[in-house]
């Protein structure tokens, strides 16, 4: 008899649990909604090519790319437009992954 109630027992613990399963799941609609929204409004902070990129190819490519440089008449490195126009064709020079993440970010937000 002791082995029957504690098979019950484990049968309305197992039930109990499925039962809250059941409700978190059917609840979660609301909460993956908040989930992509916080998702989004964090994709929208989007790099800025001022602060968030233009240093990155300051520190790699200066002096060449940029005022004075050997070849800034032809890729200026300073202008957004360069950027997007070679994309990610610039990473045989940034090697950095976090750099590189960065960069495919602000090309994406262009696109």
């Amino acid at each position: 008899m002791t082995a029957m109630k504690s098979i019950l027992a484990i049968g309305l613990l197992v039930g109990a649990i499925g039962v809250e399963a059941f409700l978190l799941a059917k609840s979660s609609p609301t909460s993956a909604k908040s989930e992509l929204s916080i998702s989004n409004s964090s994709s929208a902070a989007r790099p800025n090519f001022d602060t968030d990129i233009k240093p990155i190819f300051q520190a790699r490519c200066q002096p060449c790319h940029f005022q004075g440089g050997k070849v800034y008449d032809k890729l200026p490195f300073d202008k957004a437009e360069t950027i997007t126009k070679l994309g990610t064709k610039l990473f045989t020079r940034i090697k950095d992954e976090k750099e590189q993440q960065k960069i495919r970010e602000f090309l994406d937000a262009k696109n």
